[in-house]
């Protein structure tokens, strides 16, 4: 309830550092009833997927660097890159169908293909998770080989229904909003 406490000012802190995320706050009575919030919590509202996640702030050792790993563990973005610190929102999105781009970050073709995908994502937000696989972290290596991928076959795009494994791939020399409508729109129907 009281915006100069420790824990308003560990939440400002956090707000710093993850610049790209809006970040409010309130002790409006009415606010917190109109999100049944308890006093002392974090709300966050995913957007992409339409998914909330508290996070009780009354516990005293909740601090910036706590509460940044939270956001950084649940958010998701449009397009989501994919890494042992986001894995965990993903995986417990509510959204059922994940679409992944497994490229190379550090090819020149890049920020083009990411322009696509976003364009592509916007028209797929609440049914489908865009996610950026980068090929290149070691850590990714096994989501590539059970899509049985080799690098020389990248980038590519692979569609994932979670709840019964169904999945479908679709190399690719170049991406563009129509053939990523097209792949998706196919494995939907």
């Amino acid at each position: 309830q009281d915006p100069q406490s420790p824990e308003a000012e560990q939440f400002r802190l956090a707000a710093g550092q993850i610049p790209e995320v809006p970040f409010g706050l309130s002790s409006s009575a009415a606010v917190l009833s109109h999100y049944g919030a308890s006093a002392n919590t974090v709300a966050l509202f995913r957007k992409v997927d339409n998914d909330r996640r508290d996070l009780d702030m009354n516990n005293r050792d909740v601090d910036a660097k706590k509460l940044t790993r939270f956001v950084r563990m649940n958010e998701l973005r449009l397009v989501t890159e994919y890494d042992p610190v986001t894995s965990i929102g993903v995986m417990q999105s509510s959204l059922e169908f994940n679409l992944l781009l497994i490229t190379d970050k550090m090819s020149p073709k890049h920020p083009e293909r990411m322009r696509k995908f976003r364009a592509a994502a916007e028209r797929y937000k609440g049914k489908i998770l865009f996610i950026l696989l980068d090929s290149n972290l070691k850590s990714n290596e096994r989501v590539v080989s059970y899509f049985q991928l080799k690098k020389s076959q990248l980038p590519a795009l692979a569609i994932f229904h979670t709840p019964d494994d169904e999945h479908d791939v679709l190399t690719l020399d170049e991406i563009s909003i129509e053939r990523v409508q097209e792949f998706c729109n196919s494995f939907l129907q």
